[in-house]
This record gives C-alpha cells, structure tokens and sequence, in this order.
C-alpha cells in the first residue's frame, strides 16, 4: 500500500481546545473553585439591585399601613357643598375615573349639624346626617334590619327609647330601619378617610357635635336633605389597591394626577367651583422612591468591594489553571500558539463551569431574596436589571481569566521571564492599609452629618462614605494583620521547636505559603468584621425600635383616663386591671415631672426591658415603704436628690437614667399608696398602660361606661421607616460578609489544592520514618487552626468593636431615649466560631485523608 494511502487513514490529532471540557474533569476542585467563585460575584451583583428594589417595595408596604385605605388612589373633597351639585360632581368624576382606569368611586355625604329632631320622643336632640356608598356593610347592626332608610347610633337609641319604626316627627324624613352599634375613635379603617365626621365628637366640650345618623342609600340622604343650603362635606374616593412596587405607585400617580386635571378643568367649565382634589399617597410614593435610592448608594460601593474580590478570586483561578496546565501551556506555546489562544484554552476548559456558576448565582439571589433582602416586591425592570448587571459580571470574569493566563504565558514564553518582577514584589511593601485607614477617617466625619439628616426626615439622606466608614476599618485591620502575618512568617525560619515537630512542621508549611495564607487571611478578616458589623447594627436597630418605641408609649398600649378612675372613684374592668396599670402626670414646673403609679402593678404592664429586673423590683418595693415626713421616689434622668413639690417632699430611694413614659426627662415615680386621697386629687391627668392592643382596651373601657381619650401603640407611636432603612442597608452588609465568607473557605481549600502533591508527598514520607497519624492530626491542625483562629478572633473583634462605636452614630432618633446599643453578641460569637472550628477540622480531614492514602511511588515518579 502507498504510502500516501496510509498516512491518509490515520486520524487527524485533536487540538486541545476542543477537548478542554472533558480536560477540566481532571481537576474537580478547580471546577469547583470556578464554579463558586462565579456564582458569588453573579449572586451579589444581582442581588444589589433586587435589595434596592425591594426595599422601595417595603416601603410603599409600610406606608399603606400608615395611610387610609381608600388613600392609594386620587380623593376629590368639596366642603360646604349644595346638594343640588352632588349630583353633577360626582358624575363628572365617575366619567373621568373610567377614562383613566379607576374603579367606581366610593361616596361620602355629610350633612351639617342638625338641631331639634325628635323622633317622637318628646325630646329634641342635635344629629349629623351621613351617607357612605357601602357603610352599612361596615356598621355592626344591633336591632332592625337593611331595609331602606335611618340607622342611629346605639348610644343615643338606647338613651331616647329610639327603636326601628320610629320616625321624626317634625321633618320629612325616612323612618328608623336600624339601630348601629357607635363608631369609637380609634373607628376601623375603612372610616379613616371621614373618621372626623362618622365618629361623634364626645370629649372636646367647645366644639358642636351630635349623634350620626347613617342613611341606608342615596336616595334617603338625598330625601331627607333636600331642604338644606348646603351639605358639611363631600368626599370622593377609590378603593384602589396598595401598589407594592415603584412601578405601580408610580403609574397609579401618573393617571391620578391626569385624572384630576381633567376634573378641575371640567368643574370649572360647568360653574361648579373648585374642589380640593389630592393625591394622599403621593408622598408615599416619594419617600418609597428616595428609600430606594439611599439603599440603593449604600451598597453600590459594598456591592463594589465584594465584586472586586470575586474577580480576583477568578484571576486566582486562572493562576491555579496555569499552574496545573503548564505543561500543555509550554507545549502549545512551542507548537507556535500565542498567549491569547492560551487564555482561550483556559476559558475553553472552565467557561462551562464559570458561565454555569455565574447563571446559577443569578438564579440563586432571586430565588433566596426573601432570606436576606426587606420583605417587599421589587420591579420587572430590577430583575432585567439585575440579570443585565449578572451578565456583565459573568464577562468581565471570562474577560479577566484569559487576560491573566495570557499574561502569564506572554511573559514566561514570550518574554523569557520565569521569575516575578521586582515591581511586583515591591506591591506587598506598598502600605494599602494607610489608604483605607484614610477612607475609613472620611468615612467617620460623615457619620455626625448622616445623623443629624435622619433625626429630621422619614428617610435617611444617606452618604456612602459614612455607611463604608465601618467596612473600611475592617479591611484596615485586616491588612494590618496581613501584613503582621507576612512578618512574622518571613521570619519563621529562626524558630527552632524540633521538639514539637508536628508544630514546627505545621509552622514551616505556612511560611512557603505566605501569599496564598495572607490572602486568605485578609479575606477572611474581611468576612468575619463585616458579617459582625452588617448584623449587629442591623439586630440593633430592630432593638432600638422595640425598646424606644416601649419606652415612648410606656407599654403596648397608653389610653387616657377620666380622672374619677385615678381617684378611685371608678374601678377599671377586671379583665383590663389584670394586664394594665394605672399611673397619673403632675408637672412640677421646677424638678421635672412626677408619675404616680402602681408599684405592685407597674413592673408587670409597664415596658421595663430595658431595666435590671431585680434593681426595679427593689426600688419599687421601698416606694411602698413608710417614711416621716418624705414621700419615697424613684429619681429619673437628672432630677435632684430630692424636692418640694405640691405632693410632697419627695426623697429618692433609687435612680434610673430612662424610665417609661418620661424617657430621659428629669422626674419621678412615687407609689399612690404614699399620697393621701388630697394629694391624688391635684394629679390633672390619669393613664392606662397595657400590655393589650389600643381597640382591646378601648372596647373593655366602653364596656364599663369608662371615658377614655388618645390612645396611642407601640406599632404607630414612632415613624419606623428610619429604623428599617437603616436595617436594610446594614443586612446587605451581612450577605457582602457571608459571600466573603464562602469566598474565604473556597480560598482556602485552592491553596492547599494547589499545594496538595508536595504536601501529601512530605507526609507520606514523613508517615514512612515514623510519624503517626495523632501528630499528622495536629500539624494540619495547627498549620489550618493558626489561620483560622487569627481570622475569627481578628475578625470578630474588630467587627464588634467598630459596630459598638458606630451603632449610637446610626441612630436615626437620637433625640429619643435610650441610646442605641449592641443585641446579645453570644449567639452570634458562637456561630462563627462553631463555623471556624468545622471549617479547619474539614480541611485536617481533607490534608490527612490525602496523605494516607497517597502511593509514595507514584508521586515520586510524577
């Protein structure tokens, strides 16, 4: 056979790159390393954008508590309206809501005060007449029935023998169908819109009130006030739904305020005056927007640093791959190949693995959102967004692995230098640590500024700076103690511990390893500080809220009393006494204020969370103790010693900086029972306060026939918006802290992959003359553990240090005792150490594991 013939039958020999898939098989934990190291800098970069976007939606969720709920769409309110214009208005309405996409509007009629009805009684009472489309259907029905025509109030049924079938008798109105049971400030939500007008006015002697008198439909409002000038008030508004994100809030805007022009416009055109038409939750929607965005500023540089590390643990994996591959690499660059099909080769080999982790990292943050972002919806263009950001961080690091392969072949094959360049040595002398110790100073003089901002607005006018004031301090740290590292194992040749092998063995291990141990260890540092400070200021602001919010109110709940319930006149509902307490306010006008309370009662329904239990036990008790001359007293905040006030001498038998109700305000707590029935008659003014809600209390209090009067609860005494801005952004400094953390663990198990066959090959032979396993168990111990430990201990103390002298500053109500403050750190310090000690036992096991069985043989002839 020719020869020709022959060579033609032998298979072409296949050029590496398209058998690199298959190649990449050869070294899992590179894939691994590949894999996770694209997955976190995708995850982070996408879940950035979908944290922004959701904190908008939280906010526009917290806000649709704070407002009515007929107030996400547009209100028209036109006072002192005729009735013959009802009419017209509300048509001119209805028409423009349906061309802009509203729903059938929502009615309110109120009438003004009408004197002298009687409803064949006799007597003559003043009444309001009032109609709401659907407000029957909210109105507890306590006798007659839906037929068309008057409902009145229990209270005044009850008091004039008003029952259904009764009809007044000096007015040309429909007949009684209904007795209701008296809407009650705080009234349901869904009268929040009209609640001045729907809720008879019971307390406030000067201003003219009268019961409300609902009128089943339209036209029985419309007969009964046919012969009046004008009505009190005409409301118009939309049961539209809450918007959840940006997007909604924005479009629901966007038609209001169309809407609206239309109707002025129109109003005008046709001589029916002006209105005062509104949209309430306009100002929701901005405050949701500049949440966003502060949100959105203070993670982008985190957001910045965190990808920055992930790219540089993609180039670490392109060294890691150079180094494994050289062989091919030198062969492909004598075959004639250039550096830049190199960098393609490593692409080829772990582009798979790269683009599948940066494609799972994606997945993964929208997928886990609700574990780590604020509980709201985010936007369809935050997703795109995100995934756009995820891509373009997916190609920069394919980008920068070819880069860094080429490089390295260009200068070993193209260049001849097999060595590192002086220049390049002389960047470990460089003192990065003064640059960020720099940003870190810049960082500190922007926190005062940052929370003087917040103490005056609902959102936090946030700058970067100061927010990446507490993450710069770590990395300072964390460089600082790098650089400790690199000394000290740059030395370590001096130490002479041969009677301690395994230790000696461990140490000497370390120092052929500075680079890869001082990077992990900057990493690591950098993880455990900032997972330490994003938690403990986040945790701290929840408690900041709780606890000011307690002491704010003085309990869950604080309603006002009439004063014959402090005098003992009437006695409280068993069920309310049995969760409350009852304390009275007398303003001294010289020494502060004095609470009278309860003693045996105060410590169980007051909020004292914040207080030693057993001290506040103790100076409770002695308020109870008798005293000559003196009334015994708790001195609060700055007070004196002791003062003469109207209900006595008052002489202090403890002290507390903060206590409920009068916060950090100079004052005094003295127990009832040490006051005589004369002195109790000056307090002005007697409270409840609660462990049950507002409305639990309110009903109990009604029930008894109890006047009660400016209730007010934890959940909305204090504006929370602040708090959770605050708390959203440092959470995202918790996630930044545990992908560095993860960045630091993949870390360190390339570096001793990469050092696995020299290592192995030490301790194989080490094994052979006689090491056991027990020693070999403590050299990778210590040699991992050092690592470890100066990690945690470095990280962790320094977080918490830098978290507790930067929690006060970020403070959004600082004007509002008590100050803020770490949560309970035992939890949390014992979770990354546990992490710490399962990582090195991990890694001892995967060292030891591979030095028993490895085949000496083998390693040596490789």
């Amino acid at each position: 056979m020719p020869l020709w013939r022959r060579s033609s039958s032998r298979p072409l020999p296949r050029l590496p790159w398209t058998t690199a898939p298959r190649a990449a098989l050869s070294s899992p934990l590179t894939l691994v390393a590949a894999t996770v190291t694209a997955l976190l800098s995708c995850f982070l970069g996408m879940g950035a954008v979908l944290h922004a976007s959701a904190s908008g939606g939280s906010t526009l969720d917290y806000q649709a508590t704070t407002v009515c709920p007929d107030a996400y769409g547009p209100a028209i309110t036109k006072p002192r309206i005729a009735p013959e214009e009802v009419g017209p208005v509300t048509e001119i309405v209805e028409r423009h809501a349906a061309a802009h996409g509203f729903g059938a509007p929502t009615v309110s009629l109120f009438s003004g005060l009408v004197p002298g009805a009687d409803f064949g009684t006799g007597d003559s009472y003043t009444v309001r007449l009032a109609y709401r489309d659907g407000g029957t259907d909210h109105l507890s029905l306590v006798r007659g029935d839906d037929a068309p025509g008057l409902w009145v109030g229990r209270d005044l049924a009850d008091f004039a023998g008003i029952d259904p079938g009764s009809k007044v008798v000096n007015a040309d109105w429909p007949a009684v169908t209904g007795v209701y049971a008296d809407l009650h400030d705080p009234a349901p939500r869904w009268w929040c819109s009209v609640q001045d007008l729907a809720v008879q006015n019971r307390l406030v002697d000067h201003i003219p009130t009268g019961a409300v008198v609902f009128a089943t439909d339209r036209s029985g409002f419309d007969e009964a006030t046919r012969d009046h000038d004008t009505l009190e008030r005409l409301t118009i508004t939309f049961s539209t739904p809450p918007p959840h994100t940006l997007a909604e809030a924005e479009d629901n805007r966007r038609r209001g305020e169309a809407m609206l022009a239309d109707v002025r416009e129109d109003l005008r055109a046709q001589g029916l005056g002006d209105a005062l038409l509104s949209l309430p939750f306009s100002r929701s929607t901005d405050l949701a927007e500049r949440a966003q965005t502060t949100v959105a500023w203070s993670v982008l540089p985190l957001t910045a640093l965190g990808m920055g590390v992930g790219l540089a643990g993609a180039a670490t994996v392109g060294l890691q791959w150079y180094h494994r591959r050289h062989a091919l690499v030198r062969l492909q660059s004598a075959r004639g190949h250039g550096p830049v099909a190199v960098g393609l080769l490593a692409v080829a080999e772990l582009g798979i693995p790269v683009t599948l982790g940066g494609v799972l990292g994606a997945v993964l943050a929208r997928l886990t959102l609700p574990l780590y972002a604020p509980p709201g919806a985010f936007s369809a263009d935050a997703e795109l967004t995100g995934a756009v950001v995820a891509a373009g961080i997916l190609v920069l690091a394919l980008v920068l692995l070819v880069t860094v392969v080429a490089v390295r072949a260009h200068r070993e094959f193209g260049l001849g230098v097999t060595a590192p360049r002086r220049s390049r040595r002389g960047l470990a002398y460089v003192p990065w640590e003064i640059f960020t110790a720099a940003v870190a100073v810049l960082g500190w003089s922007r926190l005062p500024r940052y929370g003087d901002v917040v103490s005056t607005g609902p959102v936090p006018e946030t700058d970067p700076l100061a927010l990446i004031f507490p993450v710069a301090v770590v990395l300072t740290v964390g460089l600082v103690a790098a650089r400790l590292a690199w000394w000290g194992l740059a030395s370590s040749h001096r130490l002479r511990w041969w009677s301690r092998p395994a230790i000696q063995w461990a140490v000497r291990r370390l120092a052929h390893a500075r680079v890869p141990v001082v990077g992990v260890l900057v990493v690591a540092v950098l993880a455990v500080g900032t997972l330490a400070v994003g938690s403990s200021i986040a945790a701290g602001q929840q408690q900041a809220l709780a606890v000011k919010s307690g002491v704010f109110v003085g309990a869950e709940s604080r309603t006002d009393v009439e004063n014959a319930v402090g005098r003992g006149d009437l006695a409280l509902p068993e069920s309310v006494a049995r969760s409350s307490t009852l304390f009275g306010t007398f303003d001294t006008g010289h020494v502060g204020t004095v609470l009278v309370i309860d003693p045996a009662t105060f410590a169980d329904a007051a909020y004292v969370e914040h207080l030693p239990r057993e001290d506040l036990d103790r100076m409770l008790a002695a308020l109870s103790a008798p005293a000559k001359g003196t009334v015994p007293a708790i001195r609060v905040g700055g007070a004196p010693e002791s003062a003469s006030t109207a209900l006595g001498r008052l002489s202090a038998v403890g002290a507390v900086d903060v206590a409920p109700v009068l916060g950090a305000r100079p004052g005094y707590l003295v127990s009832r029972t040490a006051l005589d029935a004369a002195r109790i008659d000056q307090v002005p003014q007697w409270a409840v306060l609660s462990t049950w809600s507002v409305e639990d209390v309110g009903a109990a209090l009604r029930s008894a026939g109890i006047v009660h009067m400016n209730s007010v609860d934890r959940d909305t005494a204090l504006d929370a918006l602040p708090f959770y801005v605050v708390e959203w952004t440092f959470s995202f400094v918790s996630l930044l802290g545990l992908v560095l953390g993860i960045a630091a663990i993949l870390s360190l198990m390339i570096a001793v992959e990469v050092r696995r066959r020299q290592n192995t090959l030490a301790g194989a032979l080490a094994m052979r003359m006689g090491l056991r396993s027990r020693a070999l168990w403590l050299s990778h111990a210590t040699e991992l553990g050092v690592v470890a430990f100066a990690a945690v201990a470095v990280g962790l103390t320094c977080g918490l240090s830098v978290a507790a002298g930067s929690i006060r500053r970020f403070d959004p109500a600082r004007w509002l005792p008590p100050a803020s403050g770490l949560p309970d750190l035992v939890p949390f310090v014992a979770t990354i150490a546990a992490c710490g000690a399962v990582v090195t036992a991990v890694g001892c096991w995967i060292a030891v594991r591979s030095v028993r069985t490895a085949r000496v043989a083998e390693l040596l002839r490789d």
